[in-house]
C-alpha cells in the first residue's frame, strides 16, 4: 500500500523540488510514495477535512514555511490543534534561526529551504517509517 504525501507551497518549483528529492521511494523498506500538491492553504485545509472524514489518506505533510499568504508554520500550528490524530508534518524553513518557529508550530521535523535532498529524504523517511509500521 502506498504512502500519501501532501505537499504545500505557493511555489510550483518548491513542490517539484520536494517530489524530486523524495522520489518514488526514499527508503527501500518503505512503500511507494504518492503525491498530492496544494498551492493554497485552503486547499490543504480541505484535504485535511477529507482526511478526518476518512475519504483521503495522508501519511505526511510537507509544508513550505515561506509560502504566502499563509506560511507552513502557521498552517502547521492550525492543523496540529484542529485535526484529530494529525499526520506528521515536516516544515521547510528559510533560515536556521526559524527552527524555534517550527517547534512553536508543533512540526514533527524541519529542514532547510531551498530543498536539501539528503536532509529532506532523511527527515521524511524517519517520519514515514513510523506511519508504515517500521522501526525508526
Amino acid at each position: 500500500m502506498a504512502l500519501n504525501i501532501l505537499v504545500y507551497s505557493d511555489d510550483r518549483n518548491t513542490r517539484e523540488q520536494v517530489r524530486l528529492a523524495l522520489g518514488k521511494r526514499p527508503d527501500a523498506e518503505l512503500p511507494e510514495l504518492v503525491y498530492h500538491e496544494c498551492a493554497t492553504a485552503p486547499a490543504v485545509v480541505r484535504a485535511m477535512d477529507e482526511y478526518q472524514k476518512g475519504t483521503r489518506k495522508v501519511d505526511l505533510l510537507v509544508l513550505d514555511g515561506e509560502a504566502v499568504p499563509l506560511g507552513g508554520m502557521g498552517l502547521t500550528r492550525q492543523l496540529k490543534e484542529e485535526v484529530y490524530q494529525c499526520p506528521p508534518v515536516l516544515v521547510l524553513i528559510g533560515r536556521p534561526q526559524d527552527s524555534w518557529l517550527a517547534t512553536w508550530s508543533h512540526a514533527d521535523a524541519a529542514v532547510p529551504a531551498p530543498v536539501d535532498p539528503v536532509a529532506l529524504a532523511g527527515a521524511a523517511t524517519a517520519l514515514l517509517r513510523g506511519r508504515a509500521g517500521l522501526a525508526a
